[in-house]
């Protein structure tokens, strides 16, 4: 019978440096009993049985990212996607040496619901929840440093360890920017975000993804944070 490893005693901080180290700029943990409203199959139990931990890992794109025409801007996203995938890669193979069980959550893939991709959970609730910004009129991910140019990644963990208070800064009041700016009014209720009409503008140009509208990102006041 193979022996079970013994598991290696972690902190947040450790963990944190274990995302630092394989690239991110950012690391926040939040509690996986804090997903309790999102959906049934999109909680990180239903990734990981018996998870008591998310890691939440970002890298912003570069601030000139946003003077790119369609195909470059797409090019840069696909890369820091591919980024983020190999650093939550990097921590949950870290974090299994150690003896814990772990799986990594790429924005890349996820579940098909009603014709929509949605990813194994919701990385900018969980980037939220992890205190690393909020979620502003315009359905992206805020944060008071990088604005809404973060990428995200997590690694979901039986490694039980102590969240970050959730992220509470305000950015949208008096603002409405992005809504009278969407090209099909996606953002009119913002209970109900039109992902479906926001996906019109994913389109396959020569056998490529090439995401053709990103106003919302480019026209916010808060694209670069607060500074």
């Amino acid at each position: 019978m193979k022996e079970k490893k013994e598991k290696t005693e972690l902190t947040s901080e450790i963990v944190k440096q274990y995302g630092m180290e394989a690239g991110a700029a950012v690391v926040g943990i939040a509690g996986a009993g804090d997903f309790g409203a999102a959906p049934a199959g999109f909680r990180p139990s239903d990734v990981l049985e018996g998870c008591s931990s998310v890691v939440v890992l970002g890298l912003p794109f570069p601030p000139e990212a946003l003077e790119l025409d369609a195909p470059a801007y797409t090019a840069l996203r696909n890369a820091i996607l591919t980024q983020m995938t190999g650093i939550a890669a990097a921590v949950e193979k870290r974090l299994k040496a150690g003896g814990h069980r772990a799986k990594a959550v790429s924005a890349s893939g996820g579940k098909t619901v009603e014709g929509t991709m949605y990813g194994h959970i919701s990385l900018k609730h969980a980037a939220q929840l992890a205190g690393l910004g909020v979620i502003t009129r315009n359905y992206l991910l805020t944060s008071e440093r990088y604005g809404n140019l973060l990428w995200l990644s997590a690694v979901v963990t039986d490694a039980a360890l102590a969240p970050d208070e959730p992220a509470r800064c305000t950015f949208c009041e008096h603002c409405n920017i992005c809504v009278e700016n969407c090209p099909v009014g996606a953002l009119d209720d913002p209970a109900a975000f039109g992902r479906k009409d926001c996906a019109k503008f994913f389109k396959i140009v020569n056998k490529k993804l090439e995401i053709q509208c990103f106003r919302c990102r480019a026209l916010c006041p808060y694209r670069f944070g607060l500074s």
